[in-house]
């Protein structure tokens, strides 16, 4: 019995928190993801609180990571909002919340077991399946990350694994979230973390999943492909330094054509902007929420996971529809 059915909730609004959380229900593989995490997770039966099930854990981490809500925000919310228990299936009358420390013991056993990687590989696997996925070329791009610069915590430092970057005449201090998505979908196969110091062009090739013959960046990988982690099979298309570009007479007809060459590279490179769009503008993450570079890269990798699966969300539901009519 849930508490709408007890006449608690009188509102029959479609909220846009409502309607995202029902699109997210259709579109995650929840079966595939529970299974995947279940082998981890303590068992029930012994003594004291018994733990909660994994979908019911599963769920509540995946919203702090769509709505940017701490453990101990995330506890409120499902006090506060019958949305979210509904989500998490904790909307019977009687139904216990968990706690903050409960949703803490979670994300650390995914943290612990590496799993955020398991869970981006499950989802590219079903999108793969669903032919959603083509590999025949990887686009490679970093954003910044910041974190906090204060020194007013416990240890009365900055984070030491977070370092500064300049980018133009501007310097941010955080780490960088180094992508590779594919080239057709623009959906993230391979995600890095590292500290905010580390050229781009260090982890390019670390982000080629193996498979694609072509491979495209902006005019920060210049010189790529003669490194010594540089693959042999991989054409590398990096984009013209500005300045380079600048000098270019569109007169004459083969700087003509080489800008229309460039143009081309741009219009390819633009899909790796799309991830980067979607967990910092729909799910509003712009900053760093824990300490450490291996804390913070599980979330960002999972983020980047359920961007995926939001980004073909309309497509994943036409397949649904459609096997539901051909059933």
């Amino acid at each position: 019995m849930k508490q709408s059915s007890l006449g608690l909730s009188n509102t029959t609004k479609r909220t846009r928190k409502r309607e995202f959380l029902d699109a997210m229900e259709l579109v995650v593989p929840w079966a595939e993801l529970v299974s995947l995490i279940e082998p981890y997770a303590p068992e029930s039966g012994r003594r004291g609180q018994q733990p909660f099930a994994v979908s019911t854990l599963l769920r509540i981490h995946f919203m702090q990571q769509w709505f940017k809500l701490s453990d101990p925000a995330m506890e409120e919310a499902l006090h506060d909002v019958p949305a979210f228990r509904d989500f998490a299936g904790l909307s019977h009358w009687d139904a216990q919340i968990p706690s903050e420390s409960s949703i803490l013991r979670f994300r650390h056993m995914l943290e612990r077991h590496k799993l955020a990687d398991q869970i981006l590989a499950t989802v590219n696997a079903l999108l793969q399946a669903k032919g959603l996925q083509l590999k025949a070329g990887t686009v490679v791009d970093a954003t910044l990350i910041a974190a906090p610069s204060s020194t007013k915590n416990q240890s009365h430092e900055r984070d030491p694994e977070m370092h500064q970057s300049k980018k133009g005449n501007q310097w941010y201090f955080g780490m960088k979230a180094h992508i590779g998505v594919d080239a057709d979908s623009g959906l993230v196969h391979t995600v890095r973390g590292t500290s905010g110091n580390v050229s781009d062009v260090v982890e390019a090739n670390s982000l080629l999943h193996g498979q694609e013959t072509d491979a495209f960046g902006d005019a920060g990988y210049q010189g790529v492909d003669k490194r010594s982690d540089a693959k042999k099979e991989v054409r590398w298309h990096v984009a013209m330094k500005r300045s380079v570009r600048q000098a270019l007479d569109k007169d004459k007809p083969v700087d003509a054509l080489i800008e229309q060459h460039e143009k081309i590279k741009a219009s390819i490179r633009a899909k790796v902007e799309h991830p980067f769009r979607i967990i910092k503008q729909q799910f509003g993450y712009v900053k760093v929420r824990y300490r450490g570079l291996k804390k913070n890269t599980a979330q960002i990798v999972t983020l980047f996971a359920l961007s995926n699966l939001w980004m073909v969300r309309h497509k994943l539901q036409a397949l649904g529809q459609v096997r539901v009519q051909g059933a």
